[in-house]
């Protein structure tokens, strides 16, 4: 017996002998011309894979555990999609004077990363028009978007050296991203020609309808697919009557996964602007298991129950002035307020400007006080001062102590700009989300008040 034992333990151990380990890792090295930083970094999605740090001589090499699929390198403050299999092993230059242009791969693997940097930057020199393509009328935006997805179709088909598989899935991205595009164009075309009465046809309706949310596969390979399913998803709750059916309906479909990423899409939408943002708490907080983000989203909408009309008015205290001094919302009382969030930086607050001066100028005999906050950090506190300087701003303008740490920007649970703020006489809240100077709303809202 002892002797049959044996011989089968030498026959398995012959038999594992002879199996190919299996390979799950990469190699990857390089070297930095003019670097930004001291580490190179690869992640997969949001999460880390390594952390590289190069070498005296700008050089790096490291060994990387990896799934095949798309990964991101980030130096300094610019990335690139990278492409990487088991058992690659690649090596990278590049200058960071000329990050994009620069970035060149070889060794094994390298054709599918090399691909990547190309795309992206023929795609930059597309110069796709956002405002211009989705302002088009139907047909005329149909036929753009076909030439797009022919035009990248083609650059891909160009690549003759690429991995088969990772063909397959560029030109799914490719597909995806066109459908996505589609999707955008009702909304968008309402936004960029202000005609909120458009719809589309039934012929463009079929080409968006019936599309398959639930492959799981690409959800986890495919970015362009995974913004696809997200945004549709999101899309449906955002549009509802009754959100909260929508949201018990998608969780009975979807996987936890895709669950905490349409919930961690959806935590901006509990905001003031948002007359559901009861229904989008609750389905959220129902949806995730990210106890980082419900956390925030419970302190957040907290604060959202502080801000309904009527409220007292958080306030700011001592905000330097830039006519000299400093200045409080205390300081305004028997006026109304309306405050513009903003930052010199923001191309959106700037936009907004030649409308804010029109109705500073329209209401100037009137009670109310123009507050513009900046909340720019103080390490562009000339940036501010001076373009206060050259584009002549009006009304009472003022600087944050603390950007979007300063206590008013938290206690109205700001979270982008710019933002617009009525506070009445009396310093109690009468909207915590105002009209835009632009939004014809807006004088609509000072007449109610009798301004």
């Amino acid at each position: 017996m002892k002797k049959i034992f044996t011989i089968c333990l030498v026959s398995l151990l012959l038999a594992c002998g002879n199996e190919e380990p299996k390979i799950d890792y990469a190699l990857f090295s390089g070297k930095i011309e003019n670097p930004t930083g001291e580490v190179v970094t690869i992640y997969k999605g949001r999460d880390m894979v390594k952390e590289i740090t190069l070498n005296d001589d700008n050089t790096f090499a490291d060994t990387l555990k990896i799934e095949k699929g798309y990964y991101t390198l980030n130096h300094g403050r610019e990335g690139s999609a990278i492409y990487l299999v088991p058992g690659d092993s690649i090596q990278l230059t590049l200058n960071t004077e000329e990050f994009d242009e620069t970035l060149t791969y070889t060794g094994l693997g390298s054709e599918n990363c090399n691909f990547l940097a190309k795309k992206f930057i023929n795609e930059e020199q597309m110069d796709i028009d956002i405002p211009k393509i989705y302002s088009m009328e139907e047909t005329e935006f149909l036929a753009m978007m076909d030439e797009i997805k022919s035009s990248k179709l083609e650059f891909l088909n160009a690549a003759k050296s690429i991995d088969p598989e990772f063909r397959i899935l560029e030109e799914k991205a490719i597909e995806y991203e066109h459908l996505s595009n589609l999707i955008r164009y009702p909304d968008y075309h309402k936004y960029f020609t202000k005609k909120e009465e458009f719809s589309v046809s039934n012929d463009f309706n079929n080409r968006i309808s019936g599309i398959d949310l639930t492959n799981e596969e690409d959800y986890k390979n495919i970015e362009n697919y995974k913004v696809l399913v997200l945004n549709s998803y999101s899309n449906d709750i955002r549009k509802s009557d009754s959100p909260k059916d929508v949201f018990d309906k998608i969780s009975s479909e979807v996987s936890q996964t895709v669950k905490d990423d349409i919930a961690e899409n959806l935590a901006y939408d509990v905001n003031l602007n948002n007359e559901h943002h009861d229904a989008f708490y609750k389905g959220i907080m129902a949806m995730s298991t990210d106890s980082l983000l419900k956390a925030n989203l419970t302190t957040k909408y907290e604060k959202l129950q502080n801000l309904a009309l009527g409220m007292p008015s958080p306030k700011f205290f001592d905000y330097e002035n830039h006519k000299g001094g400093t200045t409080s919302l205390d300081d305004l009382k028997g006026k109304y307020v309306y405050v513009d969030v903003w930052a010199t930086w923001c191309g959106p607050c700037i936009r907004e400007i030649p409308s804010l001066k029109e109705v500073e100028k329209e209401f100037h005999d009137k009670n109310i006080e123009f507050v513009s906050m900046s909340i720019d950090r103080m390490t562009d506190h000339d940036k501010w001062v001076a373009m206060v300087n050259d584009k002549e701003l009006g009304g009472t303008q003022i600087m944050a102590d603390k950007d979007w740490k300063s206590d008013f920007v938290q206690g109205y649970a700001i979270e982008g700009i710019p933002r617009f703020i009525l506070i009445d006489p009396n310093g109690n809240i009468v909207s915590a989300d105002a009209p835009r100077p632009s939004n014809p709303k807006l004088k609509e809202l000072f007449n109610a008040q009798d301004i």
